[in-house]
């Protein structure tokens, strides 16, 4: 669980994740996501020690979840068919109870999102998997 593979792949996803979220939804799609929220609920100024540590927390999950899923074969492909599959779970299944429980964004927002997701950690399943290729080229 804390092998060097599994803590390089948590850090160097957790940058990515940082960034390119940041990327996402902090400017490509804020005016979009701007539009179709119902009730505004987001801080003026977001805490980006505790986005990093989400971040972290969140990759590592992702990471040893990998490592048992992929079974020592590792491609770029899996990877992102892992974090696609983490993505749908997060979008779409958690995005549709959001949705049922809450008024913070109308349906095509969460959609959108759901989409974002897959995708998001899609890449993000790419990352790790690339460093778990690389690392067991070097063992």
């Amino acid at each position: 669980m804390f092998s060097k593979t599994n803590l390089l792949a948590t850090l160097v996803s957790a940058i990515v994740m940082f960034f390119l979220g940041y990327l996402i939804w902090g400017l490509a799609t804020v005016n979009f996501f701007t539009e179709h929220t119902i009730v505004n609920s987001m801080k003026e100024v977001p805490d980006l020690g505790l986005i990093a540590l989400a971040n972290l927390i969140g990759t590592f999950i992702m990471s040893t979840l990998y490592s048992k899923w992929a079974r020592g074969h590792h491609s770029l492909g899996q990877g992102f068919e892992f974090g696609a599959l983490i993505g749908a779970f997060v979008g779409l299944s958690m995005g549709l109870l959001w949705y049922a429980t809450a008024n913070m964004m109308d349906l095509t927002a969460h959609v959108v999102e759901a989409i974002l997701d897959i995708a998001f950690y899609g890449i993000i399943g790419i990352c790790v998997a690339l460093v778990y290729q690389k690392m067991a080229k070097k063992e």
